[in-house]
């Protein structure tokens, strides 16, 4: 009967922690989706250094997850790293990522 009890506190337990795991997952917030085309409205002050647009913002938060994986990937690197892109996202009131 001890060896009975003894099993049926080890699964209570298991069965404990894993709801507590699962609500704790639940309450994260999701990754952010990595597209880099989802900054096509701040092409203009990428390119020509113009004041970003309230839309261009709104982009740049969404995606301010991905800055750093953008900064890293060739294709993007250029744009991202570039003065314009600094000055865009400073303007936007978004702190500027350490991607060390």
């Amino acid at each position: 009967m001890a060896k009975w009890a003894a099993a049926m506190e080890m699964l209570l337990l298991v069965v404990v922690a894993t709801v507590a795991v699962a609500v704790v997952v639940a309450q994260s917030p999701p990754p952010p989706q990595c597209d880099p085309g989802l900054l096509s409205p701040c092409a203009a002050p990428i390119f020509f250094g113009t004041v970003p647009s309230a839309s261009c913002c709104s982009s740049l938060k969404a995606q301010q997850g991905c800055f750093c994986q953008y900064a890293k990937d060739p294709m993007y690197a250029s744009y991202i790293n570039s003065t314009n892109a600094r000055k865009m996202i400073a303007a936007c009131g978004i702190p500027l990522p350490n991607c060390g």
